[in-house]
């Protein structure tokens, strides 16, 4: 549903071009680690990733004509229905409204009603407190619209109760009924000068270049071109000027850009047809996969290609042969001053890996296990950017001819691999294309999903969905990725990776929390295994804690029915040994919450529904637990004394004791 895109080389974060198609590939584990392609990162939460996305996307964005209503309407009405024509920065827009929102509760997310196991825009816990909430209908049809369109008052109005926001992007000259329309505002693109200076600004191109005449440029922009062409011409520009193509100032590289829109296909395939020998096909193919690799990577590419097509070999000594530098002039490609091989003419890789796949379809199986092979090539100039830039060329070709599941088998292939590094890692990747890919983005989720819940997960399968899970779809759709990494904790034995990160995700949202917990209570189907995730999802003191809502979750009737029952759960199918910990954690959070302390020791009670085994087991952990209390081990004696007299009333021993009565004997048991 996005618009454009700009591409940006060596980034220090998330990058966003202003107007479209976001990919963005992190690969963390825990706080600090080692990513599968050798860069040390620190852990980031989803929450964070978004808010650098939408931040860096703002930095590209130049306001649409309309901005300025849309703005006035979501302040004071906290909706705005954007309209207008594909590429004119509806989608971007409506993101960076969102994003100039900054709000200390809340989270921002997309809303994807019909998608499976997504809630419908009626549903009561679809927003929270203080959310940023994108709708983006641009591309729905007919009975979709007005599918959506019949619950937008109600999503509106859950939206005004939690004090949110939401942005709605409706389909380009699609009705809107009387009462909605005062919501809605009309957005025109932008001036393209300003954008495509924009553009060049933040790819660090100096001012005074790019104010130099151009013909070229000037031709283009009266094209009327849409924003998303305006972005790809920006990145043209910029990789001219960065490979020192000749003629080399403003005006050439604007030639090159526009030259570099033939897409090269009938100069390609001439190339190739007097180009028959296995060699110089092999140096071709190689060079438009990793194009920008040095040369010596291309060189040996080159030969693990051959060898991977069991092409017949040359018996010439490599003495007597051509060099790299003549071979690379018969298929029109040269090695710069920086080493790094690239064709002659720009987007020209583009078009020979185009000519490739299609002409060529028995080459695929064999191109994808060369490139992941080259990802394994132990060589100083195989960086973690060039192994990306070849997966990500590969899983374009997949998706470009609309062979999604075949790329998928592929990730399943080398994410449960044992041995190597780098084919976890390139499934990562090669997911990650999926997820953020336009039209398959969904197929990749449902299949991610199915995967987590009921795929048998080989080698490290677990750990590729786990990032994907987190990285990728987490940003944009939490509630998905909260269901899938909800499937894989369920599986999980020994380490819990992705608990772990289910607990971090649930950690920015208030309303995710009371979400998740609902399905490890009250419609759970698997109850043992959540039964162990309910002790981690169910920590008391993010429970007690408003954050900037009016009310803390476990004011909530329904959290607290929620957590009984999850305590029950925990009571009649884990060990003692295992929850006593959390149990122990519950009764200090109350000697520290004097507003809910008796809130949450009689829900512990409750839990208990008069066994007295269960309370006299409970009532042994608060004894062991009086040492630890954070006030002391007096604070815990008081906590205990008092979850005594709850015990009591619950067994119909006596009525409940005010907090002056005399404490009963420190042996007394109930």
């Amino acid at each position: 549903m996005n618009e454009a895109f700009t591409r940006v080389d060596r980034p220090t974060g998330s990058v966003h071009a202003g107007y479209g198609d976001m990919h963005n590939y992190h690969y963390v584990y825990n706080s600090y680690t080692t990513s599968p392609f050798g860069q040390q990162t620190a852990r980031r939460s989803p929450r964070r990733i978004a808010g650098d996305q939408l931040r860096l996307l703002r930095q590209r964005f130049v306001d649409p004509q309309g901005m300025g209503e849309a703005r006035r309407l979501l302040e004071e009405h906290s909706t705005v229905i954007l309209h207008g024509p594909p590429g004119s920065g509806r989608t971007a827009a409506a993101r960076v409204l969102l994003y100039e929102l900054h709000r200390d509760s809340g989270i921002f997310r997309e809303l994807l009603p019909g998608d499976e196991g997504e809630s419908t825009l009626t549903d009561p816990g679809l927003v929270g407190v203080g959310d940023r909430l994108l709708l983006d209908l641009a591309e729905a049809d007919g009975a979709g619209w007005a599918r959506n369109l019949r619950d937008l008052s109600e999503l509106r109005k859950a939206v005004q109760e939690q004090q949110a926001r939401l942005v709605v992007v409706m389909p380009y000259q699609s009705t809107l009924e009387s009462d909605l329309q005062f919501y809605r505002t009309d957005i025109s693109p932008p001036p393209a000068q300003e954008v495509f200076r924009r553009h060049l600004r933040l790819h660090q191109i100096p001012h005074g270049e790019y104010l130099q005449s151009a013909p070229a440029l000037a031709d283009f922009l009266n094209e009327q071109c849409s924003l998303e062409e305006i972005a790809d011409f920006a990145d043209r520009v910029r990789r001219a000027r960065t490979e020192h193509r000749t003629p080399d100032d403003f005006a050439g590289w604007c030639e090159q850009a526009r030259d570099a829109r033939k897409a090269w296909r009938q100069e390609v395939a001439g190339l190739i047809a007097d180009r028959c020998e296995a060699s110089q096909r092999a140096l071709l193919c190689t060079t438009a996969m990793l194009h920008g690799a040095h040369a010596d990577v291309i060189h040996h590419a080159t030969e693990l290609l051959l060898r991977t097509l069991k092409a017949p070999r040359s018996t010439v000594p490599s003495i007597e042969g051509k060099d790299l530098a003549q071979r690379l002039r018969e298929i029109s490609a040269s090695a710069g001053r920086d080493g790094r091989v690239r064709f002659d003419k720009l987007d020209y890789d583009a078009a020979v890996r185009a000519h490739f796949w299609d002409h060529m379809p028995d080459l695929r199986r064999p191109l994808s296990s060369w490139a992941v092979r080259t990802a394994e090539l132990v060589d100083p100039h195989v960086t973690s950017d060039l192994r990306r830039e070849l997966v990500q060329r590969l899983a374009d070709q997949y998706l470009r001819t609309g062979r999604w599941k075949e790329l998928a088998t592929l990730a399943d292939e080398w994410g449960a691999d044992t041995m190597s590094q780098a084919r976890p890692a390139a499934a990562v990747h090669a997911l990650t294309c999926g997820l953020e890919h336009k039209q398959y983005g969904g197929d990749f989720r449902q299949l991610i999903r199915t995967w987590c819940r009921e795929k048998q997960l080989s080698g490290k399968l677990a750990h590729v969905l786990l990032r994907v899970c987190t990285d990728v779809i987490a940003p944009t759709y939490p509630d998905q990725a909260m269901v899938r990494l909800h499937h894989l904790a369920r599986r999980e034995r020994g380490a819990t990776p992705a608990l772990d990160a289910l607990c971090d995700l649930v950690t920015t949202s208030s309303r995710l929390r009371r979400r998740m917990l609902a399905r490890l209570t009250r419609h759970s189907s698997v109850p043992a295994a959540d039964a162990r995730l309910f002790l981690r999802i169910c920590d008391p003191v993010p429970l007690t804690d408003p954050g900037g809502a009016p009310r803390a979750l476990m004011d909530e009737d329904y959290v607290q029915r929620c957590v009984t029952f999850g305590w029950q759960e925990v009571f009649a199918r884990l060990p003692q040994a295992y929850w006593q910990p959390y149990a122990q954690h519950w009764l200090h959070t109350a000697s520290d919450t004097g507003n809910r302390h008796d809130l949450l020791l009689d829900l512990l009670v409750n839990a208990a529904a008069g066994n007295g085994k269960r309370l006299a087991t409970l009532y042994s952990v608060a004894r062991a637990a009086e040492p630890t209390a954070s006030g002391g081990s007096a604070r815990g004696v008081a906590t205990t004394d008092r979850l005594l007299q709850k015990i009591s009333m619950a067994q119909g021993l006596r009525p409940s004791a005010a907090p002056s009565s005399p404490t009963p004997p420190r042996g007394t048991t109930p």
